[in-house]
């Protein structure tokens, strides 16, 4: 079994870069065995569909427009997303990669699991920083996709 931890977003937009600042926290925190990868999608969306498509388990990581406060993380599984339960997007890559899963379930290619994390995020000012309210949630999400790893059988250790 292959899982494959993405992270999408714009690097140039303060809070719209939190997937990827999160892939970043990830590699800087923990050693993972070869059959987790950990990716940073960018903004590339539709472009990633061989990734998406060559794992068995997708954890996406991502800001989303959602009801909730800055900072709120909500979860979403594959039915979610097959079943148009996710709220409006906020980020063309989001569109895409949406587009993407249902590309690849109509070719029968879809993971078997996929979990989104969204953020719902307080600032698309210019700046390559996360605001600090969001900054504070990577520990916590990082815990939260690590644990599930472990408890799935994946040996992640702390980062030396």
């Amino acid at each position: 079994m292959k899982t494959l931890v993405f992270g999408a977003g714009n690097l140039l937009l303060t809070d719209e870069g939190f997937g990827v600042h999160f892939i970043t926290y990830l590699q800087k925190h923990y050693r993972f065995p070869e059959d987790v990868e950990l990716y940073d999608g960018g903004t590339l969306g539709i472009m990633v569909t061989h990734m998406l498509e060559a794992a068995d388990h997708v954890y996406l990581v991502d800001v989303i427009d959602a009801k909730g406060e800055p900072g709120d993380i909500c979860r979403y599984e594959k039915e979610d997303f097959m079943l148009g339960r996710l709220p409006i997007k906020m980020s063309p890559h989001q569109i895409g990669i949406q587009e993407v899963l249902a590309l690849s379930e109509l070719r029968d290619r879809c993971p078997e699991k996929i979990s989104l994390f969204g953020v719902i995020p307080q600032s698309y000012d210019a700046g390559v920083e996360l605001s600090p309210l969001l900054a504070e949630k990577l520990t916590g999400l990082a815990e939260l996709v690590v644990g599930e790893l472990r408890a799935s059988g994946y040996e992640i250790t702390p980062a030396g």
